[in-house]
């Protein structure tokens, strides 16, 4: 009884010690996902009345949760009847996300996104402040496109810290793959919740009575936060758009085993005499491979839709 008990003790502490470990490296893989899907919420539920932003998120979380529902047993189908299937999926997820990342580039480059952004921000007013619209309908919609999005998202995650799982047992697999799931999710709209909420709380630091203790710092500590929110939004997006290219680029090259083969050397022989520079080589190069993969696909996509626009014109006439 007692031998049978510490084996399944020793069991145990062995499936958590194998979930620690995949966890960790998913959670590293999957961090340019999760970057824009922060970036990609938070900029969700801007715009909203204080009172209806955490009722959003937290609607918006619970479509997540149901998302996750659907494709962690799917994903784990596919490891388990044709596990062959997650390479060439790890590369669309892979090629997806230097996608986004360089359409995003993109569009910053070739756009001029103040008065895109005045016009929607000016239209999000309107609609506020306009008696006929229905806001509850207003809201219901915006929740169903951030849902759409989170599933998408949130599928590049699953799959991606699938391929990270491939080797592990499907025990380790369903544990693992389940925990990720679960806290990438309470984790991702947990810092939207934060951030959301973040203008508030600063705008009530800088109206602290001046009666109260430490009157003179909680209002200059509250006006640093509004004016730092929108730097920080910035940045969040910069840093989520960069991490899509790294983690995009390092799919791709362990994708293709020439080129893997290629930077291997490259950032051994950079490392030879400073093993820093050698690791600092090899995520540059990935980090290129991903722009380079992400260029190729926008521009296939871009003549996709010129040449399929050309025949709907000349259909049309």
């Amino acid at each position: 009884m007692a031998s049978s008990l510490l084996a399944l003790f020793d069991d145990i502490t062995t499936l958590l010690d194998d979930v620690a470990t995949l966890s960790k490296v998913a959670a590293r893989k999957t961090s340019g996902v999760m970057g824009d899907d922060l970036a990609l919420n938070a900029e969700q539920v801007s715009g909203l009345k204080a009172d209806r932003e955490l009722p959003v998120v937290w609607a918006v979380a619970k479509g997540s949760f149901v998302n996750k529902l659907i494709l962690v047993p799917a994903a784990l189908l596919i490891s388990a009847f044709y596990p062959k299937a997650i390479l060439p999926l790890l590369m669309v997820g892979g090629l997806f996300l230097c996608y986004e990342g360089f359409e995003k580039v993109a569009h910053k480059v070739l756009h001029e996104p103040e008065p895109e952004h005045a016009m929607r921000r000016a239209g999000r007013v309107a609609a506020l402040a306009n008696p006929g619209i229905d806001l509850v309908a207003l809201e219901k919609d915006r929740n169903k496109g951030a849902i759409r999005t989170d599933f998408i998202l949130s599928a590049e995650i699953i799959v991606i810290s699938l391929g990270t799982m491939s080797t592990a047992s499907m025990r380790s697999q369903i544990v693992a793959l389940s925990f990720v799931a679960i806290a990438v999710t309470v984790i991702v709209y947990g810092l939207v919740a934060g951030i959301v909420k973040l203008d508030d709380f600063g705008l009530r630091l800088h109206k602290t009575p001046d009666s109260d203790s430490g009157a003179e710092f909680k209002q200059k500590f509250g006006a640093w936060i509004l004016r730092a929110a929108p730097f920080f939004m910035k940045t969040l997006s910069i840093v989520g758009t960069a991490a899509m290219f790294m983690v995009g680029g390092s799919i791709i090259v362990h994708g293709i085993a020439p080129l893997e083969h290629v930077i291997g050397d490259v950032s051994a022989a950079a490392g030879a005499q400073m093993p820093l520079l050698g690791s600092l080589v090899k995520l540059l190069l990935e980090t290129l491979t991903g722009v380079i993969a992400g260029g190729i696909v926008v521009g296939i996509v871009t003549l996709g839709k010129r040449m399929f626009g050309k025949s709907e014109n000349v259909a049309a006439h």
